[in-house]
């Protein structure tokens, strides 16, 4: 992503890849975004905002939060930071809604603060930034479209109040595990009993990916945003190229095509590079 700024208050979008997504700003995750940080910067000024998407919307992996945040961030360099971090994802969180219908942090807020966050809240917004264990990341993303406003669509209004109280537990158990580096109890709480059952039947190879990869050693993992993509955490590197193996292996034999990544927290979240 490449930013600019204008004279004058416009917001010019150009795309560099080809996945023929709105220019119109309003429409726009990005242009959404910077639309709310033009708004509350109160003087005329513009950008000019070229997007090479390397994340594929629709895949579950943040394309949306990507550049949204990345918008923003960019602006805020060029004004001087004068923004805080809480500022900047309160401005994508209106690209967000572009994308899903409703304003979240979810993605937001790890790609403003990097490494691990709690969202306590987004009204008011309450975003914790979590220490965390070293940790690898296998993810296989099959070439399908799941759009998250159908993937909300499909879950259930009402939660049992006893699905609700294990995925508290494991929401503790997770925070717990990344605070006190237990890798034990990260494995044991990565389990949805309330999003995962409904979701998971929109992608397939979906159980034979986790039951297979956690009998390798991965420590556990689950639908990445709202799918169709799939993550595993592992302890050790090697581990997780083993499970990109067993990934490619099931979407091989199931004929869907895919792309599989394997990488590691990044805890420093979207960096800004000048050009000369």
């Amino acid at each position: 992503m490449q930013l600019s700024l204008l004279d004058e208050p416009a917001i010019k979008i150009k795309h560099a890849d080809n996945y023929d997504l709105p220019i119109e700003p309003s429409k726009n995750v990005a242009g959404a975004a910077l639309l709310a940080l033009q708004d509350a910067y109160k003087k005329k000024i513009g950008f000019e905002i070229v997007i090479t998407k390397n994340i594929k919307p629709g895949s579950g992996l943040g394309s949306s939060a990507a550049s949204s945040a990345g918008a923003v961030v960019a602006a805020n360099h060029l004004l001087g930071n004068i923004f805080s971090k809480d500022d900047l994802v309160r401005f994508a969180m209106n690209g967000e809604k572009v994308a899903s219908g409703v304003k979240h942090a979810d993605n937001l807020a790890p790609c403003i603060y990097g490494g691990v966050t709690l969202i306590r809240s987004i009204l008011p917004l309450d975003i914790i930034s979590l220490s965390a264990p070293p940790l690898f990341v296998t993810v296989v993303h099959p070439q399908i479209e799941v759009k998250t406003s159908d993937a909300r669509q499909i879950l259930r209004k009402e939660v049992q109040l006893k699905n609700a109280i294990m995925q508290w537990g494991n929401i503790a158990g997770l925070v717990t595990g990344f605070l006190t580096n237990d890798y034990n109890l990260i494995g044991r709480s990565l389990e949805d009993v309330i999003i995962e059952p409904v979701r998971s039947i929109l992608i397939p190879g979906f159980d034979e990916v986790k039951i297979n990869s956690k009998e390798a050693g991965a420590l556990g993992g689950g639908i990445s945003g709202s799918g169709p993509s799939i993550f595993m955490l592992s302890k050790e590197e090697r581990t997780a190229i083993q499970v990109e193996s067993i990934m490619k292996n099931i979407f091989q034999s199931i004929g869907v095509e895919f792309k599989t990544y394997v990488t590691s927290i990044n805890y420093d979240g979207v960096r800004v590079m000048s050009q000369e």
